[in-house]
């Protein structure tokens, strides 16, 4: 990393917040055409839950459309989605995701690996390493001949599938988990196995599995470098520890890439250290104010560790559940400022925690007509519930 305390630009919290709705394409004006666009502009889109890939494409793209999302993922294939940055799934750009495959996601899918095997070992009678390679030869072979097939139709071809492990016997979290759940994770996160188009609707957990070619091998080092470029250029500037957080790297492997790509340092707002990409400390020209409903695990409101320049500490209870994850929130020209759900009879209602002004009250209510018009019929409960979530769809 580059810069003296003595010369170092400073980026005030406001700046941030310009570049946050500039770059992360929510100044309406600089709204994405494609999912493509959309999915590089903010790095990666969570997937943990499959509505959010859909909820923040579409607040992002001048035309919502669960159609296009699905174009990407299902149709072009355009959009992958690996385990890998804090073992989250990701859905990342086709052209992207053989340097997210090695700078993150293989460590991972070892780790899911020896994690799987050490279960069989315990849990699972009549399993070790050889069962568990030929049952995975026999679940591959099967795909490859039928072109893609849900756990539950592999099962009845590869009856091992059926089988379960019970976790935990005897403790209040005991949970019997079956076997086919767990190898097509590892499968998946190992690079053999894809998800494919959901059986029902967009919202639907019902899926089935096809075969994928695996991605190239790149050098570690240099694939770690790129995935830090790709992000100080969409949230620098951030502390080391929000780049080490986001990552899930070490605190040496991300240094070792902020120093790969010359991360220059700034001071920021709160007089603190930051890091920027070289030259990044340009003054952004806000867009304008705005509004956005952005769903639970949206990646700008997982962004950065450090948020209190965006969200304030006193509203986090009520819109992040116990683990830290965030929930459906409102942003108005940079900050957090409410939550919003979307009830049984489809319409989409919102809070705000703070008075922000009867314009941002207008451009808030733009944007849940804006949401309900596309979501149409289709009704998402998110993964993650929330305090305020779950009040609000009472």
């Amino acid at each position: 990393m580059t810069g003296t305390s003595g010369s170092r630009p400073r980026i005030s919290d406001e700046q941030r917040r310009a570049r946050l709705g500039e770059r992360h394409l929510l100044v309406p004006a600089r709204r994405a055409e494609s999912v493509e666009q959309v999915a590089d502009a903010v790095v990666g889109l969570h997937a943990t839950d499959a509505a959010t890939v859909y909820l923040s494409a579409c607040a992002r793209l001048a035309e919502p459309s669960a159609a296009e999302v699905e174009r990407a993922l299902y149709e072009d294939v355009t959009l992958v989605k690996l385990l890998s940055m804090r073992r989250t799934i990701f859905a990342v750009t086709e052209g992207f995701a053989p340097f997210v495959s090695s700078s993150t996601a293989r460590a991972i899918a070892v780790k899911e690996r020896a994690t799987l095997v050490k279960h069989l070992r315990q849990f699972a009678e009549g399993w070790d390493e050889q069962r568990l390679a030929r049952t995975e030869q026999a679940v591959l072979e099967v795909l490859r001949a039928r072109g893609e097939a849900t756990t539950a139709e592999l099962a009845v071809e590869v009856p091992a599938l059926r089988e379960t492990m019970l976790m935990s016997e005897g403790k209040p979290y005991e949970a019997r988990q079956s076997m086919g759940s767990r190898l097509l994770r590892v499968l998946a996160s190992d690079g053999h196995v894809r998800r494919c188009r959901p059986r029902g609707s967009w919202v639907s957990s019902s899926y089935p599995w096809a075969p994928v070619p695996p991605w190239p091998d790149l050098p570690v080092r240099e694939a770690k470098a790129e995935v830090a470029r790709r992000w100080l250029a969409a949230y620098g500037p951030a502390t080391v520890e929000d780049v080490k957080w986001w990552t899930g790297w070490t605190l040496g492997d991300t240094r070792k890439a902020l120093a790969d790509v010359a991360a220059q340092e700034v001071v920021l707002g709160d007089g603190g250290s930051g890091v920027v990409l070289p030259g990044d400390v340009g003054v952004q020209r806000a867009g304008g104010p705005w509004a956005a409903l952005l769903p639970g695990l949206d990646p700008t409101v997982m962004g950065w560790r450090g948020r209190d320049w965006y969200l304030r500490p006193e509203d986090v209870p009520a819109l992040f559940d116990r683990a830290g994850n965030a929930g459906p929130t409102v942003w108005w020209d940079g900050r957090v400022v409410g939550g919003w759900a979307q009830r049984a009879d489809g319409e989409v209602v919102w809070r705000l925690l703070s008075d922000v002004g009867s314009e941002a009250v207008a451009a808030v209510a733009g944007e849940a007509a804006r949401l309900a018009g596309w979501l149409g019929e289709v009704r998402v409960t998110p993964r993650i519930r929330t305090p305020l979530e779950r009040e609000l769809v009472r």
